[in-house]
Protein backbone atom coordinates (compact mmCIF):
# COMPACT_ATOMS: atom_id res chain seq x y z
CA UNK A 1 0.00 0.00 0.00
CA UNK A 2 1.52 3.32 -1.04
CA UNK A 3 1.51 6.41 1.14
CA UNK A 4 -1.00 8.23 -1.06
CA UNK A 5 -3.57 5.48 -0.62
CA UNK A 6 -3.08 5.31 3.13
CA UNK A 7 -3.93 9.01 3.53
CA UNK A 8 -7.12 9.02 1.42
CA UNK A 9 -9.98 10.55 3.35
CA UNK A 10 -13.65 9.59 2.89
CA UNK A 11 -14.41 12.67 0.80
CA UNK A 12 -11.65 11.69 -1.63
CA UNK A 13 -13.66 8.60 -2.53
CA UNK A 14 -16.52 10.82 -3.74
CA UNK A 15 -16.77 11.84 -7.38
CA UNK A 16 -17.43 15.32 -8.72
CA UNK A 17 -21.01 14.34 -9.60
CA UNK A 18 -23.52 15.96 -7.27
CA UNK A 19 -26.19 13.58 -5.92
CA UNK A 20 -29.74 14.30 -7.10
CA UNK A 21 -31.41 12.62 -4.13
CA UNK A 22 -34.10 14.58 -2.31
CA UNK A 23 -32.83 16.69 0.59
CA UNK A 24 -32.94 14.57 3.71
CA UNK A 25 -32.81 11.24 1.84
CA UNK A 26 -31.21 8.49 3.89
CA UNK A 27 -29.05 7.49 0.93
CA UNK A 28 -26.73 10.43 1.65
CA UNK A 29 -25.83 8.74 4.92
CA UNK A 30 -25.18 5.46 3.11
CA UNK A 31 -22.85 7.16 0.63
CA UNK A 32 -20.99 8.70 3.56
CA UNK A 33 -20.79 5.34 5.32
CA UNK A 34 -19.46 3.55 2.23
CA UNK A 35 -16.74 6.14 1.66
CA UNK A 36 -15.83 6.00 5.35
CA UNK A 37 -15.49 2.22 5.01
CA UNK A 38 -13.26 2.59 1.95
CA UNK A 39 -11.06 5.00 3.88
CA UNK A 40 -10.91 2.81 6.99
CA UNK A 41 -9.77 -0.14 4.87
CA UNK A 42 -7.30 2.06 2.93
CA UNK A 43 -8.65 0.75 -0.36
CA UNK A 44 -7.34 2.10 -3.63
CA UNK A 45 -10.20 3.42 -5.81
CA UNK A 46 -8.95 1.34 -8.73
CA UNK A 47 -9.37 -1.82 -6.63
CA UNK A 48 -13.04 -1.18 -5.85
CA UNK A 49 -16.10 -1.82 -8.04
CA UNK A 50 -19.61 -0.62 -7.19
CA UNK A 51 -22.42 -2.39 -9.06
CA UNK A 52 -26.06 -1.28 -9.01
CA UNK A 53 -29.43 -1.85 -10.64
CA UNK A 54 -32.20 0.72 -11.02
CA UNK A 55 -33.72 3.14 -8.52
CA UNK A 56 -32.83 6.16 -6.41
CA UNK A 57 -30.22 4.28 -4.39
CA UNK A 58 -28.78 2.63 -7.48
CA UNK A 59 -27.43 6.00 -8.58
CA UNK A 60 -24.74 5.68 -5.91
CA UNK A 61 -21.87 4.38 -8.13
CA UNK A 62 -21.89 7.69 -10.03
CA UNK A 63 -21.22 9.55 -6.80
CA UNK A 64 -18.15 7.52 -5.83
CA UNK A 65 -14.60 7.69 -7.14
CA UNK A 66 -14.19 4.02 -8.01
CA UNK A 67 -15.11 1.67 -10.81
CA UNK A 68 -18.87 1.51 -11.20
CA UNK A 69 -21.51 -0.18 -13.30
CA UNK A 70 -25.14 0.96 -13.41
CA UNK A 71 -26.97 -2.12 -14.61
CA UNK A 72 -30.61 -2.88 -15.34
CA UNK A 73 -33.46 -3.40 -12.92
CA UNK A 74 -32.87 -6.24 -10.45
CA UNK A 75 -29.67 -7.47 -12.07
CA UNK A 76 -26.99 -5.97 -9.82
CA UNK A 77 -26.18 -9.28 -8.10
CA UNK A 78 -25.53 -11.45 -11.18
CA UNK A 79 -23.30 -8.69 -12.54
CA UNK A 80 -21.46 -8.36 -9.23
CA UNK A 81 -21.15 -12.14 -8.89
CA UNK A 82 -19.62 -12.49 -12.33
CA UNK A 83 -17.16 -9.70 -11.62
CA UNK A 84 -16.19 -11.12 -8.21
CA UNK A 85 -15.55 -14.55 -9.76
CA UNK A 86 -13.67 -13.20 -12.76
CA UNK A 87 -11.65 -10.57 -10.86
CA UNK A 88 -11.25 -11.93 -7.30
CA UNK A 89 -8.58 -9.33 -6.51
CA UNK A 90 -11.23 -6.56 -6.58
CA UNK A 91 -13.42 -5.47 -3.70
CA UNK A 92 -16.89 -5.83 -5.21
CA UNK A 93 -19.85 -4.06 -3.61
CA UNK A 94 -23.39 -4.28 -5.00
CA UNK A 95 -25.79 -1.52 -3.97
CA UNK A 96 -29.50 -0.93 -4.52
CA UNK A 97 -32.91 -0.55 -3.00
CA UNK A 98 -35.64 -2.79 -1.67
CA UNK A 99 -37.65 -2.69 -4.89
CA UNK A 100 -34.67 -3.43 -7.09
CA UNK A 101 -33.27 -6.12 -4.80
CA UNK A 102 -36.31 -7.94 -3.44
CA UNK A 103 -38.90 -7.64 -6.22
CA UNK A 104 -37.58 -8.15 -9.74
CA UNK A 105 -34.20 -9.01 -8.23
CA UNK A 106 -35.57 -11.35 -5.58
CA UNK A 107 -34.56 -14.56 -7.31
CA UNK A 108 -31.03 -13.27 -7.79
CA UNK A 109 -30.89 -12.31 -4.11
CA UNK A 110 -31.75 -15.84 -2.96
CA UNK A 111 -29.19 -17.50 -5.18
CA UNK A 112 -26.46 -14.97 -4.41
CA UNK A 113 -26.92 -15.88 -0.74
CA UNK A 114 -26.76 -19.57 -1.62
CA UNK A 115 -23.70 -19.30 -3.86
CA UNK A 116 -21.81 -17.36 -1.17
CA UNK A 117 -19.39 -15.68 -3.58
CA UNK A 118 -17.06 -13.10 -2.04
CA UNK A 119 -18.90 -9.76 -2.38
CA UNK A 120 -20.89 -7.33 -0.25
CA UNK A 121 -24.50 -6.34 -0.94
CA UNK A 122 -25.80 -3.12 0.61
CA UNK A 123 -29.55 -2.57 0.29
CA UNK A 124 -31.00 0.85 1.10
CA UNK A 125 -34.45 -0.14 2.34
CA UNK A 126 -37.08 2.60 2.56
CA UNK A 127 -40.09 0.32 2.03
CA UNK A 128 -41.32 2.32 -0.98
CA UNK A 129 -40.62 2.86 -4.67
CA UNK A 130 -39.26 6.39 -4.42
CA UNK A 131 -38.06 7.03 -7.99
CA UNK A 132 -41.42 6.04 -9.49
CA UNK A 133 -43.46 8.18 -7.12
CA UNK A 134 -44.31 6.22 -4.03
CA UNK A 135 -45.76 2.80 -4.77
CA UNK A 136 -45.62 0.07 -2.14
CA UNK A 137 -42.50 -2.11 -2.36
CA UNK A 138 -41.82 -5.69 -1.16
CA UNK A 139 -40.88 -4.45 2.32
CA UNK A 140 -43.86 -2.10 2.74
CA UNK A 141 -46.09 -2.86 5.72
CA UNK A 142 -49.43 -4.45 4.77
CA UNK A 143 -51.43 -1.60 6.30
CA UNK A 144 -49.49 1.35 4.81
CA UNK A 145 -52.03 3.62 3.08
CA UNK A 146 -49.68 6.29 1.76
CA UNK A 147 -50.01 5.43 -1.94
CA UNK A 148 -52.93 6.19 -4.25
CA UNK A 149 -52.34 2.79 -5.83
CA UNK A 150 -52.92 1.04 -2.50
CA UNK A 151 -55.22 3.42 -0.57
CA UNK A 152 -56.15 0.64 1.87
CA UNK A 153 -52.62 -0.75 2.14
CA UNK A 154 -50.90 -3.50 0.13
CA UNK A 155 -52.71 -6.10 2.23
CA UNK A 156 -49.90 -8.67 1.97
CA UNK A 157 -47.16 -9.48 4.43
CA UNK A 158 -43.92 -7.60 3.93
CA UNK A 159 -40.80 -9.35 2.68
CA UNK A 160 -38.30 -10.01 5.48
CA UNK A 161 -34.78 -9.68 4.09
CA UNK A 162 -32.80 -10.93 7.09
CA UNK A 163 -34.90 -14.08 7.41
CA UNK A 164 -34.61 -14.79 3.69
CA UNK A 165 -30.85 -14.22 3.67
CA UNK A 166 -30.39 -16.54 6.64
CA UNK A 167 -32.60 -19.22 5.08
CA UNK A 168 -30.81 -18.99 1.73
CA UNK A 169 -27.31 -19.38 3.19
CA UNK A 170 -25.68 -15.94 3.36
CA UNK A 171 -22.54 -16.01 5.48
CA UNK A 172 -22.72 -12.48 6.90
CA UNK A 173 -26.01 -10.73 7.70
CA UNK A 174 -26.39 -7.31 9.30
CA UNK A 175 -28.74 -4.36 9.60
CA UNK A 176 -27.73 -0.72 9.92
CA UNK A 177 -29.27 2.74 9.90
CA UNK A 178 -28.39 5.56 7.52
CA UNK A 179 -28.72 8.04 10.38
CA UNK A 180 -25.69 6.41 12.03
CA UNK A 181 -23.03 6.65 9.30
CA UNK A 182 -20.16 5.73 11.62
CA UNK A 183 -21.87 2.61 12.92
CA UNK A 184 -23.03 1.74 9.40
CA UNK A 185 -19.51 2.25 8.05
CA UNK A 186 -18.22 -0.36 10.50
CA UNK A 187 -20.83 -2.86 9.32
CA UNK A 188 -20.02 -2.22 5.65
CA UNK A 189 -16.27 -2.45 6.26
CA UNK A 190 -16.78 -5.81 7.99
CA UNK A 191 -18.99 -6.93 5.12
CA UNK A 192 -16.34 -6.02 2.56
CA UNK A 193 -13.73 -7.97 4.48
CA UNK A 194 -15.90 -11.03 5.04
CA UNK A 195 -14.70 -13.89 2.77
CA UNK A 196 -18.09 -14.71 1.27
CA UNK A 197 -21.48 -13.18 0.51
CA UNK A 198 -22.19 -10.39 3.00
CA UNK A 199 -25.60 -8.73 3.17
CA UNK A 200 -26.30 -5.42 4.90
CA UNK A 201 -29.86 -4.13 5.09
CA UNK A 202 -29.86 -0.38 5.68
CA UNK A 203 -32.90 1.43 7.07
CA UNK A 204 -32.74 4.46 4.79
CA UNK A 205 -35.73 6.81 5.16
CA UNK A 206 -37.54 8.32 2.17
CA UNK A 207 -38.89 11.51 3.69
CA UNK A 208 -40.55 12.55 0.41
CA UNK A 209 -43.01 9.68 0.10
CA UNK A 210 -42.79 8.32 3.63
CA UNK A 211 -42.25 11.36 5.88
CA UNK A 212 -43.22 9.27 8.91
CA UNK A 213 -39.86 7.53 8.53
CA UNK A 214 -38.21 10.61 10.00
CA UNK A 215 -39.11 8.96 13.31
CA UNK A 216 -36.76 6.05 12.64
CA UNK A 217 -34.05 7.70 14.73
CA UNK A 218 -36.25 7.26 17.79
CA UNK A 219 -37.01 3.62 17.04
CA UNK A 220 -33.66 2.21 15.91
CA UNK A 221 -31.60 0.48 18.58
CA UNK A 222 -28.40 -1.55 18.61
CA UNK A 223 -29.15 -5.06 19.78
CA UNK A 224 -27.88 -7.75 17.44
CA UNK A 225 -24.70 -9.48 18.59
CA UNK A 226 -22.83 -11.68 16.09
CA UNK A 227 -23.45 -15.41 16.28
CA UNK A 228 -22.31 -18.30 14.10
CA UNK A 229 -25.30 -20.39 15.21
CA UNK A 230 -28.06 -20.23 12.58
CA UNK A 231 -30.67 -21.55 14.98
CA UNK A 232 -29.89 -18.82 17.49
CA UNK A 233 -30.05 -16.21 14.71
CA UNK A 234 -33.48 -17.48 13.60
CA UNK A 235 -34.77 -17.33 17.17
CA UNK A 236 -33.63 -13.72 17.47
CA UNK A 237 -35.58 -12.84 14.34
CA UNK A 238 -38.78 -14.23 15.84
CA UNK A 239 -38.74 -11.29 18.25
CA UNK A 240 -37.30 -8.77 15.81
CA UNK A 241 -39.14 -5.45 15.58
CA UNK A 242 -37.39 -4.60 12.28
CA UNK A 243 -35.45 -1.78 13.95
CA UNK A 244 -32.69 -3.69 15.71
CA UNK A 245 -29.26 -3.04 14.22
CA UNK A 246 -25.92 -4.83 14.31
CA UNK A 247 -24.52 -8.10 12.99
CA UNK A 248 -27.14 -10.83 13.21
CA UNK A 249 -25.11 -13.73 11.83
CA UNK A 250 -21.52 -14.37 10.78
CA UNK A 251 -20.53 -17.83 9.64
CA UNK A 252 -17.07 -19.15 10.35
CA UNK A 253 -16.95 -20.90 6.99
CA UNK A 254 -15.26 -19.42 3.94
CA UNK A 255 -17.23 -18.43 0.87
CA UNK A 256 -17.06 -20.08 -2.51
CA UNK A 257 -13.85 -19.40 -4.39
CA UNK A 258 -13.37 -19.75 -8.16
CA UNK A 259 -11.24 -22.76 -9.11
CA UNK A 260 -7.72 -21.95 -10.21
CA UNK A 261 -6.75 -23.50 -13.51
CA UNK A 262 -3.54 -25.59 -13.34
CA UNK A 263 -0.54 -23.81 -14.78
CA UNK A 264 1.01 -25.38 -17.86
CA UNK A 265 4.74 -25.34 -18.43
CA UNK A 266 6.26 -23.50 -21.39
CA UNK A 267 7.21 -26.86 -22.90
CA UNK A 268 3.61 -28.08 -22.66
CA UNK A 269 2.37 -24.92 -24.36
CA UNK A 270 4.96 -25.15 -27.11
CA UNK A 271 4.10 -28.80 -27.69
CA UNK A 272 0.41 -27.97 -28.04
CA UNK A 273 1.25 -25.77 -31.03
CA UNK A 274 3.39 -28.30 -32.88
CA UNK A 275 2.09 -28.96 -36.37
CA UNK A 276 1.42 -32.65 -35.71
CA UNK A 277 -0.81 -31.76 -32.76
CA UNK A 278 -2.96 -29.22 -34.65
Amino acid sequence: MDATTETLKPKQYKSSVKPVWCPGCGDFGVLNAITKAFSALALRPKDVALISGIGCSSRLPAYASAYGFHGVHGRALPLATGLAVGRPELTVVAVGGDGDGFSIGGNHFLHACRRNVNLAYVVMDNAVYGMTKGQASPTTEPDWCGSKLTPEGPGVEDFRPLEMALSAGAGYIARGFSGDPNGLARLIAEAMQYPGFAFVQVLSPCITFRPEQMGYKNRVSAGFEPTNDRRQAFLRLLDDDHFTTGVLYRSDGAGWQPPVAPQRSLDDIANAFRVENL
